[in-house]
């Protein structure tokens, strides 16, 4: 191992910066997508551990994606090098060593064990950690919230689009109740700053085959992960249509979609399988999307196609051109059986946003007497 100086980058300025990030990674969502963005920044290979299962139970309660979804989650997300399957929960200097990582990047926010240690005591100490800033706006404790409370103010339409629900909420991180600074909710406010820096950027060539598929893609999981890399490898480059809200909710129903359209772009763009999004993408492929996009084929998988206004085949145009195909990704999860998830343990859950809520404020508190403490010192 190379010597260190004080921020913990090797003594040899050429030497490839290799930073450590990690976590649970559970229901991975543009939020954990862009401190992995940001942490890539710092250096030139981003190395990602994911705690197992038993861990996470033990620490914070059940998590929503089994470790083998949340390994290959990780590993769909554009700016990962590497996976670092069952990581220990609090980081240690050894494996930092272990995977020749010059420092450890987390979020802004507060992570403890079961027993309300920070799990990223030692590297702090050690000078070999580093902080990112947390996205506003989204959490995991969040999006349960919305699936479980089925609410639909994720998705206000009009002059209320960007108003924050306060009502009806309980004890799940969405309204004025939850006073955690890292759990409570606060409202996501798109830029198109956000998508430069989760686009590519790039165009396709003028020989570039491009594949063409559209949907929902809420709650991005390991379902859409495996359909989008089956239609990559059909092309070389992959754009994906995102319906709007109301369309969304016209032929899903309840508070679908769970994510509105601006937090779908991100989560959708993140993927390293994705060249491009369109944003409000009109259900019924149009001849003017296939021309304007130069699209050689459109992709669907195996869920069932609902009819457009008028009854019309939203795939009619793709099928005449000889331009569509139907591809099996092998994956039969949907959004849906998320959600169920979600129902099926809703006092698991209820109860480990309560207890994570309440260590997290009595952090934070703390926290707080230290700074004023320091200040009147």
């Amino acid at each position: 191992m190379a010597n260190r100086n004080e921020n913990g980058h090797s003594g040899n300025a050429d030497k490839e910066v290799r930073v450590w990030c990690d976590g649970c990674y559970d229901m991975v969502h543009f939020g954990h997508a862009n401190s992995l963005r940001q942490a890539k920044a710092l250096g030139h290979k981003l190395v990602v551990g994911i705690h197992n299962d038993e861990d996470i139970t033990k620490n914070k309660g059940p998590p929503v994606f089994t470790q083998e979804e949340r390994y290959k989650m990780v590993r769909g997300i554009k700016w990962v090098d590497e996976v670092v399957e069952d990581a220990p929960y609090v980081t240690t200097l050894e494996t930092l060593d272990k995977y020749d990582c010059d420092f450890c990047v987390h979020g802004d926010d507060i992570t403890l064990t079961a027993d309300g240690v920070d799990t990223y005591h030692l590297v702090k100490k050690a000078q070999r950690y580093k902080e990112v800033s947390r996205t506003a706006g989204v959490s995991t404790t969040d999006l349960v919230g919305r699936m479980l409370l089925l609410t639909k103010n994720h998705f206000k339409q009009g002059d209320k689009e960007y108003e924050v629900e306060k009502d009806g909420s309980s004890q799940l991180g969405q309204d004025h109740t939850a006073r955690s600074p890292w759990t409570g909710c606060s409202q996501f406010l798109p830029t198109t700053q956000k998508i430069i820096q989760f686009s590519d950027g790039k165009a396709p060539k003028p020989t570039d085959r491009i594949v063409y598929v559209a949907g929902a893609f809420d709650l991005f999981h390991v379902g859409h992960l495996d359909f989008l890399e089956k239609a990559k490898e059909h092309g070389d480059y992959l754009i994906v249509g995102l319906h709007t809200d109301p369309v969304v909710n016209q032929y899903k129903g309840g508070n679908y979609p769970i994510m509105n359209l601006h937090e779908r772009v991100l989560s959708v763009l993140a993927c390293k399988y994705v060249n491009e999004v369109v944003i409000g993408a009109p259900y019924s492929v149009t001849a003017d999307l296939m021309e304007h996009f130069n699209v050689g084929l459109v992709c669907h998988g195996q869920t069932h196609i609902a009819l457009d206004v008028g009854n019309i085949d939203p795939y009619a145009i793709p099928k005449q051109m000889g331009k569509f195909m139907l591809i099996d990704s092998g994956n039969t999860i949907t959004t849906e059986d998320i959600v169920e998830r979600i129902i099926r343990h809703r006092l698991e859950f209820e109860q480990r946003n309560k207890k994570k809520e309440k260590k997290e404020i009595e952090v934070y508190e703390a926290m707080q007497k230290v700074k004023l403490a320091q200040k009147s010192g």
